[in-house]
């Protein structure tokens, strides 16, 4: 399998990451950069300097700008460019493996739900977990979810991608996958505002807590697993999140904590913070589901400017008292 082609979609930081790792492994993979500016730069430069510097990029690994044949295709876009990269790609029975963690923010739409649209012949993947690029590029060692309905996909992907130091598990939860993956991202601004307001290791735990809560009900609520949710996609990825502002969407808040406006903390940051759409994306799929999400509710009132961060706490202290 290792002479089989991987064709990574999107030269950020998670696909940068993914790409060296396999590279590395001795796997075929071939990076797509959005633009052959990009992938000129980064074929000579053998780094990608932008969105993963310091990690020197393998001789093995081929670098384009352009879509070609392969026997997997991996898209590690930003959720909100899903639908972009499936009308972009050609319409074959090519396996998907998809690693965007979002929302589409006009429809409620999981990831997989638009690829499908797009691709009902082909065999359907996620990739989830508590996964720093950063990290996955050095080698450290990581675990990572391979979630599917197909029970041949899954295990072909857990031979063909595991590494050494980067171990896979499975699970047929494609939707407890996506929708801990999403919300995990909302709810690590959420934990960035409590600690750039200084409110304290108990308030993040709080937050990490209901916040849980909250992905429980929306997940169960379109046919999740309750397993998945206390495993490496759900908990394990919503602790690292919440935990390190080395999480992109936990740095943010930390600025809104500390009074920064969302659109002057945005414009400092290269990378997506995927929080920002999912949080208003997560607000359509939970009045879809009947489902009640103070947290997420909060965190998008305060992006949008419509309350303080200040205000989001004191309206989440006086919810009305109840059991857990």
């Amino acid at each position: 399998m290792n002479q089989k082609t991987i064709s990574i979609i999107g030269a950020g930081a998670w696909g940068t990451a993914l790409a060296v790792l396999w590279a590395n492994a001795g796997r075929r993979v071939r990076l797509v950069a959005r633009t052959a500016e990009q992938a000129s730069m980064m074929t000579h430069q053998r780094q990608n300097a932008v969105y993963l510097p310091g990690i020197t990029l393998p001789e093995n690994l081929a670098i384009t700008s352009v879509i070609d044949s392969a026997d997997l295709w991996v898209i590690a876009t930003p959720a909100q460019a899903m639908r972009a990269i499936c009308e972009q790609l050609p319409k074959t029975k090519t396996p998907l493996l998809l690693c965007s963690k979002g929302i589409e923010r006009d429809t409620g739409m999981l990831m997989s739900d638009i690829a499908a649209q797009y691709f009902p012949q082909s065999k359907l993947a996620i990739l989830s977990g508590p996964n720093f690029a950063g990290e996955v590029a050095r080698g450290l060692p990581t675990a990572s979810v391979i979630a599917s309905q197909d029970t041949e996909l899954k295990l072909a992907m857990l031979e063909w991608l595991s590494t050494p130091n980067f171990r896979l598990y499975h699970s047929d939860d494609v939707v407890g996958a996506e929708i801990a993956g999403a919300l995990k991202n909302v709810l690590a601004i959420a934990c960035g505002i409590a600690q750039g307001m200084g409110l304290g290791e108990n308030a993040r735990a709080a937050l990490i807590t209901r916040g849980l809560a909250e992905i429980k009900r929306l997940s169960l609520a379109r046919g999740a697993k309750a397993e998945t949710l206390a495993g490496l996609s759900g908990l394990g990825d919503l602790v690292l999140s919440c935990s390190s502002p080395t999480s992109r969407n936990m740095s943010f808040g930390l600025a809104l904590g500390q009074g920064m406006g969302a659109e002057t903390a945005l414009n400092q940051r290269r990378s997506v913070v995927e929080g920002v759409p999912t949080a208003s994306a997560v607000l359509h799929l939970a009045k879809q589901c009947d489902v009640e999400m103070p947290i997420c509710n909060a965190v998008h009132a305060v992006i949008s400017g419509r309350i303080t961060a200040r205000q989001a706490v004191q309206i989440l202290l006086d919810r009305p008292l109840k059991q857990e």
